[in-house]
This record gives C-alpha cells, structure tokens and sequence, in this order.
C-alpha cells in the first residue's frame, strides 16, 4: 500500500476517510484503522498498524505543529525518564512541511479512570467503589509530583487502567519543575485544584479524607485545606466559563452555524440523527402530538427514527411582542445556554440536543429548542396520592439534593412550578429553563431564591400535611 503525505490530514476536516496509509521515513508505512479524537487541522489521535504492530498514533500537522511537536515529544519522554508507568515511545519524527508524529505503544485492553469514575459516581459519596478509583488516581498523581513533575491539563481520562496497572497518557500536558525534586506546594495545590474540581462539588467534604492516599504516596508538604478549596473554586469557575464558550461555536462537543441569517448548534454526535428534524421542526411539531400550543411557545413529542424527542417553538405573538425580543437571544438559545450550564454542574436536565433560531441581519425571530423526552411524571402528578402524608423518603432525599445544588450555585428557576420538575431515573428533574439564572451576589440570589421557595410551595394547599413537611425540610436563607 503506497502511503500518503502526513500534511493531507490538516486538508481533511473532521473525519479523514479510513483505513488512511501514511508513508514515514525508512519505507514504513502506517495504517490508520479509527480515530480516537480529532482537532480538525491540527491534531489526529487514532489506532494504527506500525511494522505489524498496533499502535497509538498522535500526528501532529497545521500551523501549531511546529510547537505542539517538541512539547509531546518532550512531556513523554519526561514521563519515560521520571520512571512513570507510562507507554513506550516506539517511534518519532518531524518532517518540514508536513508535520510530526509519535507512535507509542497499544494498550489492549485499556480504560480510563473517568470511565470508571462514571460506572460509579451515582453510588453513595466516598462509597468503596468511588474511593477506588479516587486512591489509585491520587497515587499516580503524588508519585508524578515526587519527581518533580505535573501534568497541567490533569484528569481522569488521561489515567488508562489495565489489569491492575494504571498508566499516565498525553505527554503533551505534561511539564517539569525540578526533575527528580519534589514539586514545590503551590504547584502542588493548583494541580490538585484542577483534579478535584473535575469532581462533584458534594465531594468537597471528604476532600481532606482523599488526601491520605496523596500523603501516603508524597508527604512533602503539608498541604493546607483552605488554600486548595480556594484553587478548587478558581479551577471550577473557569471550567464552567470555558464549557460555556464552546456551547455557542464549532468544537469537538458541539456542531454550530452562526451567522446573521440564522443559528444553529447540535451535539456533534446527533448531527446526523437531528438533520431531517432541524430541516423542518415546523412540520414535525404538525405531525407531533402537542402538549402546549399558542402563545408564546408550541410544545410537542414528535418522532424520528423511531426516537421520542421533544420540541419546543418560541413564538413570535405579534410585532410589538417581536419588538421586545429581536434584540437580544432567544428564549430558546437561553435555555440552551442555561440548560447545558446545569448538566456541567450536575443540575439534572432533559438532554439537550440542538437550538435553533431564525435571524435577519442578526435580528431575531422563532426558535426552537430539540431535547430527549422525558416519560416520568412531574412532581403533582408524583405526590397527589401524598397530600395529607409523607412521600417517599428517596424522593424526598433527592428534593433535597436538587435544592443544595441549586443553593450552592447559586442558581434561581424563575418559575418553580411543579410541571416543571420530573421524577426521573432516581432524581429530580428540571425543565422550562428560559429564566433559569446564575447569580454573581448572595443577596440577589437570596431575593430569587424565596420567590423560586415560595412559588414551589405554592403546588399544595398550605394547610396539607404535604405543604407543611416541605415548608419545613426545604431550606431557608
């Protein structure tokens, strides 16, 4: 098989067409067989065939490679030096004008700890199962950290299990204080920031518990709570700002098209499932069954492939209705903002799936919203048999987890009705997110906080046992 320039990658978009055979020096050939990841342009991550052998392939082309090159090559072979476990290098090079590449080794077999994590992170807090994997990952961290060395975009899918071994991958992350020294404590805590605030924010508490298996591995510093909760809330508050960024543009998570005659954004995964239904959303909401029609939004279960979803129209009622709303996003485009906002804070939400809105010279007109149905019931539906006594107990928990998280985000409904919260896979479920709001004060999330309380409670007669139970179990501030 004759093999192709390395440079035809940074030509071929998102998805190069497989099996792609790339000559490299000294006559071998690769063959690409999947992709793992893709940054269009820049950086191709797949399974390959290297002298018989599979491997992983990391090629590096476009106008970054030149920088990107030397970092890969230079954070693994830190990795390699420092004793990490860590993939063999088989093979490496650059070429002037097309690019580098780095073939490491094929681990059969392997996952990574998030996806271990996820197996198990709606079991209890700190139950067995989650401390296994929070140990062996904090191991391999303070093993990287005694040596002097830090991996600077730290998580969980960058640690690969197999067997019993735990591997660190992407030596592109991968930086050096004084090799073989003991990384100094503040390096120590910003790095540690960024792996916990990857966490739920419930795990906050036993932080100072994981630490022991930190300790047990790199006892250097002492490391002082305060200071990493405070790195911890640094980390999560840029996270959430940069996620926030890409739910609005073109990116591996997200599809988008926006422009002054239109705005369209799709989950990457369900482009070609959704193209039909954002082709024509009118018409499947006319074939649909609808749940609300008229007004300012037209609600509708429609059917695709086979597939439930739910769309949802933001009307336009009249000129002077369009006179209030062209100029700023759509109620559409705010509960997609304000919908993948609660999801990254795990804030349960129907999936969200794609937005659309009209434009004219970037003025607005209809939207509409494409989200994953939910079956359950809403919360009157659930609790009409409860009136005059408890619910259960699982439920109630969940209520109660529901209105922490949102207390701890400080983030207000706007409209606390229970139609818009369903019981769901085992928690509370939040819909109709147009007035959804993240506050930056306590006191004017306080202020909204009691209207979302007072408008919840507002679901049951006051004088029912139900009403008095959640008046007071549900938090006041």
């Amino acid at each position: 098989m004759t093999g192709t320039k390395l440079d035809v990658l940074a030509r071929q978009g998102r998805q190069p067409a497989l099996p792609l055979a790339l000559a490299l020096p000294q006559g071998a050939t690769l063959i690409v067989e999947s992709w793992l990841r893709v940054l269009p342009g820049q950086r191709y991550v797949g399974r390959a065939r290297w002298n018989g052998k599979p491997v992983l392939a990391k090629l590096l082309v476009g106008d970054k490679a030149a920088r990107h090159y030397p970092r890969e090559h230079g954070g693994a072979a830190l990795l390699a030096e420092q004793g990490m476990p860590t993939p063999a290098l088989l093979e490496h090079g650059w070429r002037d004008g097309e690019g580098g590449w780095l073939l490491f080794a094929w681990l059969d077999e392997a996952s990574s700890l998030w996806d271990s994590w996820r197996a198990v992170e709606r079991e209890p807090l700190l139950s067995d199962a989650q401390q296994q994997v929070l140990s062996k990952a904090l191991g391999l961290i303070a093993g990287m950290h005694s040596r002097g060395i830090w991996q600077d975009d730290l998580h969980l899918d960058n640690l690969l299990q197999v067997g019993s071994e735990l591997y660190v991958v992407d030596g592109g992350g991968v930086k050096v204080e004084t090799p073989g020294s003991p990384l100094s404590r503040q390096r120590v805590l910003e790095n540690l920031g960024v792996f916990f605030a990857q966490l739920p924010a419930e795990v906050e508490p036993f932080i100072e518990e994981l630490l022991v298996h930190y300790i047990l591995a790199n006892s250097e510093h002492a490391l002082p709570l305060e200071a990493l909760l405070k790195e911890i809330g640094k980390i999560r508050h840029w996270r959430l700002n940069d996620y926030l960024k890409k739910v609005a543009r073109d990116c591996s998570l997200f599809s988008a098209q926006v422009g002054a005659f239109g705005a369209t954004v799709v989950r990457r995964e369900e482009v070609d499932n959704l193209c039909a239904v954002l082709a024509d959303p009118d018409g499947f909401i006319d074939r649909g069954s609808l749940f609300k029609t008229g007004g300012a939004a037209t609600v509708a279960r429609v059917e695709h492939d086979g597939k439930p979803l739910l769309v949802k129209r933001y009307n336009i009622k009249n000129p002077l209705h369009w006179l209030k709303r062209f100029w700023r996003p759509s109620r559409a485009w705010q509960s997609w903002v304000e919908g993948n906002r609660l999801d990254f804070l795990g804030i349960a939400t129907p999936r969200l799936l794609a937005v659309k809105e009209q434009r004219w010279m970037w003025l607005r007109g209809k939207a509409w919203l494409v989200t994953e149905l939910l079956e359950g019931e809403d919360i009157i539906a659930r609790w009409q048999p409860y009136l005059q006594n408890s619910p259960p107990e699982e439920e109630l928990q969940a209520l109660d987890v529901l209105f922490s998280r949102l207390i701890r985000e400080r983030i207000s409904h706007g409209d606390f009705k229970g139609h818009n919260l369903f019981w769901d896979n085992g928690r509370w479920t939040l819909i109709d997110l147009d007035a959804v709001q993240q506050h930056r004060s306590d006191a004017a999330f306080a202020r909204s906080y009691s209207r979302d309380r007072a408008r919840f409670l507002r679901n049951w007669p006051a004088d029912s046992a139900l009403h008095l139970l959640l008046d007071e179990r549900l938090p006041r501030l």
